[in-house]
């Protein structure tokens, strides 16, 4: 059985952690083979920072980061993100809702939805969660 591609990395639970993140997520899109301003790329830095950026917000515990695992599966078209952080009890709805006109943030998780194939989270154990979504590439 051949191994699928894929990256994994922990992360401090910080606005700097976030950045680096998308970042990696961008070298390792490059490195199979989707250059760095490629829509299937851009989208997957899209994905990636949203979900960093509430893992940072939403889920952050004292002294735990968030880890992101990163999959490509070729055959399928899809590259698999998974952000996991420590806290259990803030979990995205499944719905995402739109944030009032005035509102300057609220719109990460109506971006995940509309550039993932699918998205969705469940609980990390011992303790925490994982929110996923894939991307065709």
């Amino acid at each position: 059985m051949n191994e699928l591609p894929r990256a994994a990395t922990w992360f401090a639970a910080s606005p700097r952690g976030a950045r680096l993140a998308r970042r990696l997520a961008v070298r390792r899109m490059e490195d199979w083979g989707h250059p760095a301003a490629s829509d299937a790329t851009c989208a997957v830095a899209l994905v990636v920072g949203e979900l960093a950026a509430n893992a940072v917000a939403h889920g952050r515990v004292p002294g735990r980061g968030f880890s992101l695992r990163l999959t490509l599966d070729a055959a399928a078209g899809l590259v698999r993100i998974e952000v996991a952080d420590a806290a259990s009890v803030k979990r995205p709805p499944a719905v995402p809702s739109a944030p009032h006109p005035g509102s300057e943030s609220g719109r990460g998780l109506l971006l995940v939805d509309a550039l993932t194939v699918r998205w969705g989270s469940a609980p990390r154990h011992p303790v925490g969660k994982t929110v996923w979504a894939e991307v065709s590439v």
